[in-house]
């Protein structure tokens, strides 16, 4: 049993005080895990730009709060009722939780969770309504019962996997979120199937997992949209067969994709994260069969506009939460994929820096000049 069991640990933490203000690193203190929670020691969390999204005010959460979600750790000790996690395991975090007993856990249809659609995650608070973060008396939330900017966090029991302990941290903490996102994307919820044209907006991290998701079920072509031309050639890595810059054409990108696949693209992925892109990729799609998926995050209360009746000739529109991965069953298997060379991670990771370097990370996702930084805990 570790020596910390039962006790709180005072430990280093990027805490967010405000939007649009750079993360402060603080000593934080870490209560331990109550019932079906697991208090998790952080070794490596990605920057993903959902975590911007609160920094740059797109989205509210409560605040102070400790952001982060893309993680890899070992369990420090586990809070009451935990049977399935154990002192010193490998786990991955898991920002959408798996609790095996609602109607959409059950049903094999989905990789959501009533417990996410349910709960009120803009309070910052764990499921029993309370923190487990303090700076100096004074509550600090959580997100997305998460929290992996800190060294050490509480988490719920469903919202982690164990994984492979000789897989490396550093690397696999890239399959909490961004990787299985793109790529579930693609093989599972599309899916893609041999021979399709897909098209993909968007080659950040989850974009580029989604090209390499399409070419594992035998796309056909797969041609990436940016607006930045220096991720082309780095994207044919992953499995782009084409690219596209929309400010190179004097006419709607739709326009131009139309006329290149014969009507229209099988699939359509947004990963972007804006109404535009979204509307220009459902344009792109192919009379009676074009599906779009929406991969990218919005800002709260933006909405689609789409002419109703193209709807009418077949054209769909979905998206999924995690690629519609099964997190205890498929995530594992992920990781063996990597051990065994079938995904790429590696190649996604750009940039690795120590916890006080953090606001940089997030100054390279800004300007574009990273795919994915991981920080080190």
């Amino acid at each position: 049993m570790s020596k910390t069991t039962g006790k709180a640990i005072e430990c280093k933490a990027a805490v967010c005080w405000e939007p649009r203000q750079p993360l402060s690193i603080e000593t934080v203190k870490v209560e331990p895990p109550r019932g079906g929670e697991v208090r998790v020691r952080i070794a490596f969390t990605g920057i993903c730009h959902s975590d911007a999204h609160i920094l740059n005010g797109c989205i509210e959460a409560k605040l102070p709060v400790i952001l982060g979600h893309e993680a890899s750790g070992v369990v420090e000790s586990v809070g009451e009722g935990v049977t399935n996690f154990e002192e010193g395991d490998h786990v991955i975090t898991m920002f959408l939780p798996e609790c095996n007993q609602c109607r959409c856990c059950t049903s094999g249809k989905t990789g959501t969770c009533e417990v996410f659609m349910d709960k009120n995650y803009a309070n910052g608070l764990l499921m029993d309504g309370t923190s487990r973060f303090s700076i100096r008396g004074k509550t600090v939330y959580h997100f997305f019962d998460t929290s992996t900017f800190s060294q050490y966090t509480v988490i719920p029991a469903i919202s982690l996997v164990k994984v492979n302990p000789v897989a490396p941290l550093e690397k696999i903490c890239l399959l909490s979120c961004g990787i299985p996102t793109g790529y579930g994307t693609a093989v599972n919820t599309a899916p893609v199937k041999q021979g399709s044209v897909c098209a993909v907006w968007g080659l950040g991290c989850i974009g580029l997992a989604t090209v390499m998701g399409c070419k594992a079920a035998g796309a056909a072509r797969v041609i990436g949209i940016d607006i930045n031309a220096d991720k082309f050639e780095l994207s044919k890595k992953f499995g782009v067969t084409e690219s596209l810059n929309p400010l190179d054409y004097d006419k709607p990108i739709n326009e131009v994709l139309k006329e290149k696949t014969n009507g229209g693209l099988d699939f359509a992925f947004e990963c972007v994260g804006t109404t535009k892109t979204m509307e220009q990729a459902f344009m792109s799609l192919h009379k009676g069969w074009g599906k779009l998926l929406v991969v990218g995050l919005a800002p709260d209360g933006d909405a689609i506009k789409v002419p109703p009746f193209e709807l009418l000739y077949g054209k769909t529109i979905t998206g999924a939460l995690y690629g519609d991965h099964r997190r205890a069953k498929q995530v594992p298997e992920l990781v063996n994929k990597y051990m065994r060379g079938e995904i790429l991670i590696d190649e996604f990771i750009t940039h690795t820096m120590p916890l006080d370097r953090i606001n940089e990370a997030f100054d390279l996702q800004r300007d574009g000049k990273s795919l994915r930084s991981v920080v080190t805990m």
